[in-house]
């Protein structure tokens, strides 16, 4: 007489099943601690830029050394100058281009995120970017300016610390001292005195423009060389200043045909 099938053939399986299911479970949640610690490990005390300032950056070294790698010895200019005295055009003209939320949010700007993920979908290319000011800082302090998704992730990890620790004001001081703006050129005291021979507190309506356009591309762009990308960046400034009121209708009119 042949052997019969059990009544449930499933039984066994479905229990093979569900040990798997638990380790496969048990395997995630093991990479998910692992990973944060990974990342967490090592991230800097952000706590001492509450009253000092950073000697250097991550960025500004990694410059120094790609100079020597490639023969070209960069002499860095950097000045510190207090946050009170950056005109407030220019800190309004900063944020309303790179982080008009930046006031609002809490280092992510997940919304600014969104629209960025769904324009580049429609245009099928990365076409804006989505860091906040505070994530600018983050990887200017302590990262390099490499795409990954690790890089990212710390990226966020120290941009959530730095609004933790900081006051918004401290956080936008800072980045306005250390942010960028040319070979071998940071923070926004050293380029007014390289680029227009005075200092950030001297600077017009032009010249703040002109300052503001190159942050996207501080090693291509020049603020003196009014170039086709730099004229279109310069026009889209003037137009956002003169719609949230930053500026009047004649100083716009005025601007405007400088970059034309």
């Amino acid at each position: 007489m042949p052997e019969q099938a059990p009544a449930y053939p499933w039984t066994f399986a479905g229990g093979r099943l569900k040990k798997t299911g638990l380790v496969l479970a048990l395997c995630l949640l093991v990479a998910v601690i692992s990973t944060a610690g990974y990342l967490t490990w090592g991230l800097p005390d952000v706590t001492v830029l509450k009253n000092a300032n950073p000697k250097t950056t991550a960025l500004m070294i990694l410059r120094l050394q790609s100079g020597i790698d490639s023969g070209n010895h960069l002499k860095l200019k950097q000045k510190w100058v207090s946050f009170a005295t950056i005109p407030q055009l220019l800190k309004d003209t900063v944020r309303i281009a790179e982080d008009a939320g930046f006031y609002q949010h809490n280092g992510i700007d997940l919304g600014e995120i969104r629209a960025a993920v769904r324009q580049s979908w429609r245009e099928k290319r990365p076409v804006r970017g989505a860091s906040t000011i505070t994530q600018q800082l983050a990887k200017n302090l302590y990262l390099s300016p490499q795409r990954s998704l690790w890089r990212k992730m710390k990226e966020f990890l120290i941009a959530r610390r730095l609004e933790a620790a900081l006051s918004k004001d401290r956080i936008f001081g800072l980045y306005l001292n250390v942010i960028e703006l040319g070979p071998g050129v940071f923070g926004v005291e050293a380029a007014s005195q390289h680029y227009f021979g005075k200092s950030v507190e001297a600077l017009n309506l032009e010249e703040i423009v002109r300052l503001t356009a190159i942050i996207p591309r501080p090693l291509k762009a020049h603020p003196l060389k009014s170039g086709r990308w730099l004229n279109w960046r310069a026009r889209w400034i003037l137009g956002a200043l003169s719609r949230y009121g930053y500026i009047t209708a004649e100083e716009y009119r005025a601007q405007i045909e400088k970059f034309q």
